[in-house]
């Protein structure tokens, strides 16, 4: 019996494989998604030096999780390896860049070419991640029409065109905090729709635009944390010596502390004696423990 295109009617039995392709209608979860430029890196490493097939656990060590999260993460893309095998590297590469949108090239604009701007412009590997860089911005007349990465330097006013003639949807805001949102709101009427924000400050946007953000402060704080908890350390806020190597505002916090904790510790007057108050025992507006006046946001 001929075998043809199926009719409209014999379309409509149980396709057998229709449970290994990924639902987009389902979608595929953030957290997922987050981990699948982990995946990425792990199997183009195996591919550039000619692994065919890789294990599920020895892929997940390789991206630095558990192997029973990356079969989960996997059954998203409708990819389930084969068992005593496993997964197929090539096409595993070619899936999830084809999932992230990795399999066409995406123009990326960078604005503030400070020295950050000029470390990302210079970064190798965008290219070979599926980024091109179109352009380089920045207001300040000393920065414009200098160089970085055989780019020139071009005005913030040339920011519309820009967009408009390179198709940019992705802008990389690298200035200083006070000038990131009005950066920001530039390039979303300009059509931009994914924003990268190196800037310390957090950014508004309307719905419709994704705002990923990379604060280096941040993660090195939370390094911190993990030094002083493998140090056997506890935070010791009489410690003087501790407090004399802080920065500013925690000192200043520390010290605002100590005031409020030695206020409530005195002894109550007599009767019939007033009690004086100075400037330093008096309670702050905000309450004994608010600290938004010494600590920054």
């Amino acid at each position: 019996m001929a075998i043809g295109r199926p009719t409209q009617s014999s379309s409509q039995a149980p396709d057998t494989g229709a449970a290994r392709r990924p639902s987009r209608a389902r979608g595929i979860p953030e957290a997922t998604v987050a981990r699948l430029p982990l995946y990425l890196r792990a199997l183009t490493a195996l591919s550039e030096r000619s692994v065919p097939t890789v294990s599920s656990e020895e892929l997940a060590a390789a991206a630095g999780v558990n192997s029973a999260k990356l079969r989960k993460d996997f059954s998203y893309l409708g990819s389930y390896g084969t068992r005593g095998v496993g997964y197929d590297v090539e096409y595993l590469v070619y899936q999830i860049s084809r999932e992230l949108g990795l399999t066409q090239d995406w123009p990326v604009v960078i604005v503030g070419i400070g020295n950050l701007g000029h470390a990302l412009a210079n970064y190798g590997g965008f290219a070979s991640r599926g980024f091109r860089v179109a352009a380089l911005l920045d207001a300040d007349p000393g920065v414009v029409g200098s160089t970085a990465a055989g780019l020139p330097v071009r005005h913030m006013d040339e920011l519309e065109s820009i967009v408009a003639s390179q198709q940019v949807s992705i802008g990389v805001i690298t200035t200083p905090p006070g000038a990131a949102q009005q950066v920001c709101d530039r390039l979303v009427e300009a059509g931009v729709t994914s924003i990268l924000n190196f800037a310390p400050t957090v950014l508004t946007v309307p719905d419709g635009v994704d705002v990923r953000k990379v604060d280096l402060s941040i993660e090195l704080q939370i390094l911190a944390f993990h030094e002083q908890r493998k140090a056997g350390e506890e935070p010791d806020s009489t410690d003087s010596s501790v407090l004399d190597r802080a920065p500013g505002p925690v000192r200043a916090a520390a010290a605002k502390l100590r005031r409020a904790a030695g206020g409530t510790a005195k002894a109550e007057p007599a009767k019939g004696t007033a009690a004086k108050t100075t400037a330093s025992d008096r309670p702050t507006a905000g309450g004994e423990g608010d600290l938004s006046a010494v600590m920054p946001a």
